[in-house]
């Protein structure tokens, strides 16, 4: 009788509900505020570093931009490691001759398989001797070059949802851009030949 009056006032007392629902749904919204504010902190980063990169790009693009280009990749992370001071970058500079020949290399496909193979034809833009699916030479370029500037940048998240959800622990993001180099002289002449081998 004892039993039956405790189990109908344990079963109809509405006191800890509240302390029940609130330990179901704050796991919930705590997931979903962390998701939120890492998803915010990557499109700034991304911001950020797209800006920069734009910015240190134009600078290159001058005459006399080429022979600085390490101080303009330690300005754009500079503005990185404000955000996120552990982060690590890799920059690469690839000039071409215009903005045709950001592409791969031109081969007449013999075979059909939509790749290149060796012994089939193909344009040499860079004189290399060799087919190449990036035909850019590292480095900055001279007048009216074209110059391909791409930086990827890895750094901490700084929230704990990646690991929840099995992600890396660290973010990458890149950032590329595609500038004329100011006509501050004479263009060499572009050789193009076509080797089969």
């Amino acid at each position: 009788m004892r039993r039956r009056r405790l189990l109908r006032r344990v079963i109809g007392d509405n006191r800890a509900v509240t302390v029940i629902e609130f330990a179901i749904v704050a796991p919930v919204m705590l997931m979903l505020i962390m998701g939120l504010g890492e998803l915010l902190y990557t499109i700034y980063a991304q911001s950020v570093l797209n800006g920069a990169v734009q910015k240190a790009a134009r600078d290159a693009a001058i005459q006399g931009g080429g022979d600085v280009v390490a101080s303009l990749d330690a300005r754009v992370m500079d503005q990185v490691w404000a955000m996120a001071p552990t982060a690590t970058y890799r920059s690469t500079r690839h000039s071409y001759h215009n903005f045709g020949s950001v592409r791969p290399e031109r081969f007449n496909d013999s075979n059909g398989n939509g790749r290149y193979d060796p012994g089939e034809c193909f344009d040499d833009v860079n004189n290399n001797g060799v087919w190449d699916a990036d035909p850019g030479i590292a480095n900055q370029g001279g007048a009216s070059d074209v110059t391909r500037y791409r930086i990827q940048v890895s750094y901490p998240r700084p929230f704990p949802m990646a690991q929840l959800l099995g992600w890396d622990r660290n973010a990458t993001m890149t950032s590329e851009t595609l500038l004329k180099n100011q006509p501050y002289g004479t263009q060499a002449a572009q050789v193009v030949r076509t080797i089969c081998s």
